[in-house]
């Protein structure tokens, strides 16, 4: 897989879709990589050029000491773009991969067309909670954490009936690097963007599951409520919505970016 660095960071990425379609970035929710786009994949690269990577600390990205911050990887998705010769681009992130997209829309709003921010809120858990959460992985490793984390991203249901789908997303969560994962929970922790998204004029749409306990259907409403320019959708689907209800997700995407083309 291809890489860009920048300072001490890897950043591995995947670049695929159609070579003449607009430019649609993907960013990854925390304890992921860029698989987690595998469903809806194979629709948006009918329509467009698709660029999807994995976050600093995860996937086969490096993993340089933390905690880090989201000034950091938002200047790593600029990197990346600067790099790949991407002016501006369509942004859609899912829970961690949203707070890279509000930084994004916040600090260089010429670069984004659009914004899609999935599952994610202005301000996610108490200190408290990710305080437990680091200190989990910390005694415990990344297995606990990988088994504790299937039955918030999805429904019992698709639990119960998608057992091998399971397996899979179970892997990629144990395989991530527990140093790298825990230094994502540090910015977490810290951070709150609800006084800032006001300044948000970046066309977006906010996709909340309806089930998700992570970043509940409340946090989603609160971002379309606030944000200038939003439309608000929600999906029969617990916290990884992009995984459990595809074609709906891919349908709702492909239908704000309205299925562009340049030229």
């Amino acid at each position: 897989m291809p890489a860009i660095s920048h300072g001490d960071v890897r950043i591995h990425y995947a670049l695929g879709g159609r070579e003449d379609g607009e430019l649609l970035v993907l960013s990854n929710s925390l304890g992921s990589n860029l698989r987690m786009w595998s469903k809806v994949l194979p629709r948006l690269e009918a329509v467009y050029r698709v660029l999807r990577f994995d976050t600093r600390g995860h996937g086969t990205s490096s993993v340089p000491p933390g905690p880090y911050t989201l000034d950091q990887l938002g200047h790593d998705v600029l990197s990346l773009l600067d790099d790949l010769g991407m002016d501006r681009v369509n942004f859609c992130g899912l829970s961690l991969g949203g707070a890279v997209g509000m930084w994004l829309a916040i600090h260089e709003p010429q670069r984004l067309r659009r914004l899609v921010l999935a599952n994610t809120a202005a301000r996610f858990a108490s200190p408290a909670f990710w305080d437990e959460r680091i200190s989990t992985v910390r005694q415990c490793g990344m297995e606990v954490i990988s088994i504790a984390t299937l039955s918030r991203w999805f429904t019992l249901q698709y639990r119960e009936t998608h057992a091998e789908e399971l397996r899979q997303i179970h892997t990629m969560i144990a395989s991530t690097d527990p140093d790298g994962y825990c230094a994502c929970c540090a910015f977490l922790r810290e951070m709150d963007l609800r006084t800032c998204i006001p300044s948000i004029h970046v066309p977006a749409l906010v996709i909340a599951g309806t089930h998700d306990q992570s970043t509940p259907p409340s946090d989603g409403r609160l971002l379309a409520d606030t944000l200038p320019d939003s439309h608000y959708i929600e999906l029969d689907a617990s916290h990884l919505s992009a995984w459990e209800c595809a074609g709906e997700f891919a349908d709702a995407v492909l239908s704000f970016l309205g299925g562009r083309r340049n030229g």
